[in-house]
């Protein structure tokens, strides 16, 4: 033994078996972690359609590019052409800019929808205008589905009522309906079946190449977002009113509906049409500019 050091002589036994706990314990947790003991097809508590949405996710966000083909989305020899400019004079230039603040300034949300028609021809345009937006490596990862047919309009609303009383009695929250109280909202959707057109926007994760591979859709909510920005702007432009609203846990049933594949995900629904003639908003007031601007 060793005459030097009493304590370890005298309780060697217990500090060895105290090592050998901690390396078991040690084990056993590893073991634990590394182990699922949920095995495959085992019943899960998501429908079938937010299993696979879900699934796809995971295989784009966790896909590290080892895997696929190194060819560009676009071809190698683009041409790059000169710029289409036209410098406009500074006068003009400050002029412009006031008058498309002034007329912006007038863009209302409307929950209150007239069923007159409204031609084909200005959503089409309009959607043209949307798709000019910027995209991540120009993968344009938008798809826009118009729904004018009454009936498919009215599965559309039965599906966000559903959803929406659910919100509203259960998962939204006091402080949440609170807040929405004085913009007079409630789960009852009527302007989905009003409206003459319903654009669902929906980002694209990712698509496939012409030879098959996968193309992946770089910064794809970003980009579908600064398209939904100027797809609002043109819609407005147009003399026509709309509606952003983002359809709580709706978006693989809806996606179903219309036919969609799981690697896109529904972001907006907008009724699109003319406002009700007893239409009336909010006397809303928005931030001024020295609220939202930091020069540096």
């Amino acid at each position: 033994m060793l005459p030097y050091m009493p304590f370890v002589n005298e309780y060697w036994p217990f500090i060895v078996a105290g090592v050998l706990c901690y390396l078991g314990a040690r084990f056993a947790y590893n073991s634990a972690v590394s182990w699922n003991p949920k095995p495959r097809g085992a019943q899960s508590h998501k429908t079938p359609d937010e299993v696979a949405e879900v699934a796809d996710e995971e295989e784009y966000d966790e896909d590290d590019g080892q895997n696929l083909d190194l060819t560009s989305a676009l071809p190698w020899d683009l041409e790059h052409v000169p710029l289409e400019f036209k410098r406009l004079p500074v006068e003009e230039t400050i002029r412009r800019s006031m008058e498309f603040y002034n007329f912006m300034s007038t863009r209302r949300t409307v929950r209150f929808f007239s069923s007159d028609p409204v031609p084909a021809d200005v959503i089409r345009n309009i959607i043209r205008v949307a798709g000019t937006a910027p995209s991540g490596a120009h993968t344009e990862p938008w798809t826009y589905v118009v729904i004018s047919d009454p009936e498919v309009k009215k599965k559309v609303r039965e599906t966000v009522e559903e959803e929406e009383y659910t919100n509203y009695i259960k998962r939204m929250g006091d402080q949440w309906t609170t807040d929405l109280k004085p913009l007079k909202t409630s789960w009852v959707k009527e302007y989905l079946t009003d409206a003459p057109y319903l654009i669902l926007v929906f980002k694209q994760l990712y698509s496939y190449k012409e030879d098959g591979t996968k193309r992946i859709h770089y910064y794809n909510e970003m980009s579908v977002s600064l398209a939904s920005g100027i797809l609002i702007a043109a819609i407005h432009y147009a003399g026509l009113v709309s509606l952003t609203s983002t359809p709580l846990n709706c978006g693989p049933a809806l996606r179903t509906l219309v036919g969609r594949p799981v690697s896109e995900k529904l972001t907006l629904l907008l009724p699109v049409g003319y406002p009700a003639n007893d239409a009336t908003v909010p006397d809303l007031k928005r931030k001024p500019l020295e609220d939202i601007l930091v020069e540096i």
